[in-house]
């Protein structure tokens, strides 16, 4: 009973039975989502002079 569940559990799981990667496509970016990373990108900007001038003064 052990050989047959190593054959069944060697069979199972052989590469035969793998089905083959698809890459997945990326995806277009509409204009309000380019508009918004602009914005965010920023404000990152931003709060990092801020924070940069903050460490500096002390």
């Amino acid at each position: 009973m052990r050989s047959l569940t190593l054959i069944f559990a060697t069979l199972v799981t052989s590469p035969i039975l793998a089905k083959s990667f698809d890459r997945p496509l990326p995806q277009a970016q509409s204009a309000t989502a380019e508009f918004w990373f602009a914005l965010s990108s920023l404000a990152l900007i931003v709060a990092l002079v801020l924070v940069q001038r903050l460490v500096a003064r002390r």
